[in-house]
């Protein structure tokens, strides 16, 4: 499994996220090590959703200032 860093960037997030199910569906793991994986996953998941949310907030900003600008 990959190894969890404090705040991994959106796309290390993903990626450690699609390690730890293809283990959970292959079932590679032990109970203790497949909760622990859950747990991480869950967390991983939550920062995805974080991410994602920022960056919409970014655009609908972005349409907002394009369309509240006047023309010249």
């Amino acid at each position: 499994m990959v190894k969890p860093s404090k705040t991994p960037s959106f796309e290390s997030a993903v990626s450690e996220l699609e390690v730890i199910v293809q283990e959970m569906e292959n079932s590679q793991l032990p109970l203790d090590q497949a909760l622990a994986a859950y747990q991480r996953g869950f967390v991983l998941l939550r920062q995805c959703q974080d991410f994602l949310g920022k960056a919409e907030q970014s655009i609908r900003l972005l349409e907002t200032t394009d369309t509240e600008a006047p023309s010249a």
